[in-house]
């Protein structure tokens, strides 16, 4: 079992959606969290059923309720199941001492058939795969093969944990949901994501390979990024003197383990381009964690010259640069593009990312230059000193 770090603190009567992908244990927390509190699952065939045929029973059954029960928020479970609900619990928040916690794995439902999320009246928390402070026995060519999806992490069957994951979610479940219509062409899309994840988005190259128009590609994308399986990540464009890459986003998924079954690769060490690339995701992952939790307002972002000289992260305003290397020695020529970023932007910190052992500081041309293990980094990073 492990323990949790998201904090969930609400005020009295103030109500919250919880949001996360498939089987991150989203459930599992609540359950642990508000042992007292009414659940609904809607998985559960005999509730789907009642409350998308009359919803106004679930607001009867709540109305009949004690007040020493709803000093608890009531807990519901695949909200975006039945998007009618939210007109009832909208509802009891104006006109009972009730509130919720709503929990789901895509908002794109509830919105596309209209209904409006409460009007403001929920905070939103977001819920993600095992962090680096969750895991004890922390293994890296563990998450780069079996991912941190709780079940996959710790298990002997990760490669049919995450076969099923990819056949009965990323598929079917999104088919049942009514999000695709051409399932075959989103077949094709999802195997292509996973050789590219991680690089610059080309829709055109994407459509070609799915039969699809780029228009339906991006609205794959869309679907990815709202059922919270995957983001953008947007280049930095701050004006500069070089010529800058500024409209190709790239696009990571959601957990290494998910990423590297869809493209098929095997990672047996921790050296190699496909090593590298599972690094660079998994540190973005825990970074894009950290943001959402903390609700820090640093975007995270990419920058990339026309001629190829690149920083893999930069948060905020240009105050840091992030270069993420799978190398257990750092030399000159992998500070390329740390150094002219630094030439442009003037950043506060710049770091490097990597497998060397031991922390340093190296200066070039006057920049300094911080070179963490990534233990060390990820530790620097939930403490809030990397930022906050």
């Amino acid at each position: 079992m492990y323990k949790r770090i998201l904090k969930i603190d609400l005020p009295k009567k103030q109500s919250a959606f919880l949001w996360g992908a498939r089987k991150t244990g989203k459930s599992t927390y609540l359950k642990e969290h508000y042992p007292k509190s009414l659940f609904y699952d809607l998985l559960k065939s005999e509730l789907f059923f009642a409350f998308s045929k009359s919803p106004f029973l679930f607001r009867e059954e709540i109305l009949s309720q004690t007040e020493d029960l709803l000093k608890y928020p009531v807990i519901i479970d695949e909200i975006q199941k039945i998007p009618s609900l939210l007109d009832e619990i909208h509802w009891l928040i104006e006109n009972t001492s009730a509130h919720f916690i709503l929990c789901g794995s895509s908002a794109r439902k509830l919105r596309r058939v209209g209904v409006n999320l409460l009007g403001g009246r929920a905070w939103s928390y977001y819920f993600f795969p095992l962090v680096y402070p969750e895991i004890t026995n922390f293994n890296l060519l563990k998450v780069f093969s079996h991912g941190t999806i709780p079940s996959h992490y710790d298990t002997s069957n990760y490669k049919k944990s995450l076969k099923s994951y990819i056949n009965d979610y990323l598929t079917q479940e999104i088919q049942l949901e009514s999000l695709v219509r051409n399932l075959p062409a989103f077949a094709k899309f999802l195997d292509s994501v996973g050789f590219t994840n991680g690089e610059l988005v080309n829709y055109l190259n994407i459509s070609r390979e799915c039969a699809v128009d780029a228009k339906t590609v991006k609205e794959y994308y869309q679907i990815l990024i709202d059922t919270l399986i995957g983001y953008y990540i947007y280049p930095f464009n701050k004006p500069s003197r070089r010529q800058l890459t500024t409209s190709m986003p790239k696009f990571y998924l959601f957990d290494v383990g998910v990423a590297n079954a869809l493209g098929k690769k095997r990672i047996e060490t921790l050296r190699g381009t496909e090593a590298g690339k599972s690094f660079e995701q998994y540190i973005f992952l825990e970074m894009h964690a950290y943001k959402m939790m903390k609700e820090s307002d640093h975007d995270i972002t990419y920058w990339r010259t026309k001629n190829g000289i690149e920083v893999d992260f930069v948060i905020g305003n240009a105050e840091i640069g992030i270069e993420v290397k799978i190398s257990d020695s750092i030399s000159s020529q992998d500070l390329k593009g740390l150094v002219t970023f630094a030439e442009e932007y003037n950043p506060k910190k710049l770091y490097v990312v990597c497998q060397e052992a031991r922390m340093r500081k190296t200066t070039h041309k006057d920049q300094e230059i911080h070179i963490l293990n990534y233990q060390i980094f990820l530790e620097k990073l939930w403490k809030g000193e990397i930022f906050n």
